[in-house]
């Protein structure tokens, strides 16, 4: 089917700089949203950043200026380029897509998500 694959998560000290990469494969038609989600210890996921196929961009409060989604549709991988991290973004980020498939039949949008990648922002 479809598969979310990421990587880029780790270690950083306050102030400094990670990028997430997650690259989409499996029968994949056409990917209409991708993006990334975050959960921390004791908190609900929450949306971080998304970009729709057209461009548009969501991104949450919290993030706003610090980082930044793209999307290569060619390789139908999302980066989130992230900034100015702060302790308070420390949290497993998940990618998400919602994806056209035309496989198993019928053809349908699934919802997918990536295993996770841990983001540790030391003080």
């Amino acid at each position: 089917q479809v598969q979310l694959v990421e990587s880029g998560g780790g270690l950083v000290q306050a102030g400094g700089s990670l990028r997430l990469s997650c690259a989409a494969s499996g029968t994949i038609v056409s990917i209409k949203s991708m993006g990334w989600y975050r959960q921390a210890p004791g908190n609900q996921r929450e949306l971080v950043a998304a970009m729709a196929s057209g461009g548009s961009t969501t991104y949450a409060d919290s993030v706003k200026g610090r980082f930044a989604v793209s999307r290569d549709n060619a390789k139908n991988t999302t980066y989130l380029q992230m900034n100015s991290l702060k302790p308070e973004d420390t949290a497993v980020y998940y990618c998400h897509a919602r994806v056209w498939s035309d496989y198993p039949l019928p053809p349908r949008y699934l919802e997918v998500w990536g295993q996770g990648t841990l983001v540790t922002v030391s003080s």
